[in-house]
């Protein structure tokens, strides 16, 4: 059930023309179509996963200033995509 809200959540934002970049396990294909950029992990046990989804996050954006300057849709456009369901 969360895995469809969150691919619901994607194609919110890919509506409102918002940049997706999305952590994803080996061999996901249904997030790769839809989300611009894809970083993947291995998969594992549901405990350890936040672990190894968490290790990529924090690195994106000390490795690209890109990131923290990317140009995105308003903010009010940002919270519409988070909070409609």
């Amino acid at each position: 059930m969360l895995y469809e809200k969150t691919l619901s959540n994607i194609q919110e934002v890919k509506a409102r023309e918002g940049i997706v970049i999305a952590v994803v396990t080996q061999g996901d294909q249904l997030v790769r179509k839809t989300a611009d950029h894809v970083i993947e992990i291995p998969e594992s046990i549901d405990l350890l996963t936040p672990i190894l989804e968490v290790v990529p996050l924090q690195l994106l954006p000390t490795t690209s200033r890109c990131a923290a300057a990317a140009t995105w849709t308003s903010r009010a456009n940002l919270a519409k995509s988070v909070t409609v369901e």
